[in-house]
C-alpha cells in the first residue's frame, strides 16, 4: 500500500526548498512573512481564542526588538541570550500592562491596549539616550549562529532565513500545543461565555492575563527576529499602525483558525508586492480588496475555505 504525504507537510517542504529555488529577493520576503506570521499568530491567541481585541501588540514587538538591540550594543554576542531576553522582556511588559487591561472587555480593552502601546512608542521615540530616538538603534554586527562544531554567519540571507524558519517553527509548535491543551479549552470558554466560566469557579482575569502574557512574549520573540533581520530597532516598530498589521493579517486569514493568521500574512505581503509593482498607493487597493473579503469570507479566506471543506466532508459521511 502506497503511503501518501500529508497535505499539511507540503507548506513546510516548500519553505525548506524555497531559498534553493527562489531569487535572494524572495528569500528576504519569505523571511519577513515568517516573522509576521508568528506576530499575527501571537495576536490570534488573544483575538481568535480569547476574544480580546488588542491594538497594542506592536508595543511588545518593539520591546523584544529593543531588548536585542541594547544587548548587542552592550556586549551581548550570543543568539541564545538574545532570544530568551526578547521573550522575557516583552512578557514582563505584558504582565504589567495586562494586569490593568484584562479588567475591561470589548472596546474598552482595545482602547486601553492602544493607549499603552502608544505610551511605549512615545518612550522609545523620546528617550534618545537609551533608544536613539527617531533614528533607532542600528546594529553594527549580528552574532553568528553557534552550534556544536559549527558557526554560521547570519549575514548570509539563506542562513538568516533558515534560522528564522527554525525559531518561528518552534514558536508555532508551542502555540499548537498550547491551544490544544486544557488551557486552550479554557481560553475558548472565556471567549464563548466568561460569565458561566466564572460561575464554575475559574478566575477569568487570571486566564486572560496568562494569555496576554504569552501573546506578548511571542510578539517579543517576533520583534527580536525582526531586529536581527533588519539590523536595527526603531520606534516605528511600536507605532499603532504596526499593531494594525496582525489585525489585518488575522482578518484576511481567519481569526480562530490556527494557521489563518500565517496564511493572512502571506496573502498580505504577496498583495503588497503585486500592487506596489503597479502603484505606490497600494494601501488604497488593499483596502478595496479587504472589503469583499470581509463580506464574502466572514471567517477569513482560510477559515471560510476550511469550514466549507469540513461541511462537504461531513455531508459525504453516511
Amino acid at each position: 500500500m502506497k503511503s501518501k504525504l500529508p497535505l499539511s507537510l507540503l507548506p513546510l517542504l516548500f519553505l525548506i526548498a524555497a531559498p534553493f529555488c527562489l531569487p535572494t529577493y524572495w528569500t528576504f520576503i519569505l523571511s519577513e512573512i515568517l516573522i509576521m506570521a508568528l506576530f499575527a499568530m501571537s495576536f490570534n491567541l488573544l483575538f481568535g481564542y480569547s476574544g480580546l481585541l488588542s491594538f497594542g501588540q506592536a508595543g511588545f514587538f518593539g520591546v523584544g526588538a529593543y531588548s536585542a538591540a541594547l544587548l548587542l550594543r552592550h556586549g551581548g554576542d550570543s543568539l541564545w541570550l538574545l532570544l530568551p531576553a526578547g521573550i522575557a522582556s516583552a512578557a514582563l511588559a505584558a504582565v504589567v500592562i495586562g494586569f490593568l487591561c484584562v479588567r475591561r472587555d470589548e472596546i474598552y480593552f482595545a482602547m486601553i491596549t492602544l493607549g499603552f502601546g502608544m505610551m511605549l512608542f512615545s518612550i522609545a521615540h523620546n528617550w534618545t539616550e537609551l533608544t536613539g530616538g527617531s533614528d533607532g538603534l542600528p546594529l553594527a554586527a549580528i552574532p553568528p549562529l553557534r552550534l556544536p562544531g559549527l558557526e554560521l554567519s547570519l549575514f548570509d540571507p539563506r542562513n538568516m532565513y533558515f534560522f528564522i524558519l527554525a525559531v518561528v517553527a518552534l514558536g508555532i509548535f508551542f502555540l499548537w500545543r498550547l491551544v490544544r491543551s486544557p488551557f486552550g479549552l479554557i481560553l475558548t470558554a472565556v471567549r464563548e461565555n466568561k460569565e458561566r466560566l466564572a460561575f464554575v469557579g475559574a478566575d477569568v482575569r487570571l486566564v486572560r492575563l496568562a494569555a496576554f502574557t504569552i501573546a506578548g512574549g511571542l510578539a517579543g520573540l517576533a520583534g527580536t527576529l525582526f531586529c536581527l533581520f533588519n539590523s536595527m530597532a526603531t520606534p516605528d516598530f511600536m507605532h499603532w499602525s504596526y499593531s494594525a498589521k496582525p489585525v489585518l493579517m488575522t482578518v484576511l486569514g481567519g481569526a480562530g483558525n490556527f494557521f489563518g493568521p500565517a496564511f493572512g500574512a502571506a496573502v498580505f505581503f504577496l498583495l503588497e508586492q503585486l500592487i506596489t509593482s503597479v502603484t505606490d498607493n497600494w494601501m488604497i487597493f488593499l483596502g478595496a480588496i479587504l472589503i469583499p473579503v470581509v463580506i464574502f469570507f466572514p471567517r477569513g479566506i482560510l477559515g471560510t475555505l476550511a469550514g466549507y471543506y469540513r461541511e462537504r466532508r461531513e455531508k459525504k459521511q453516511p
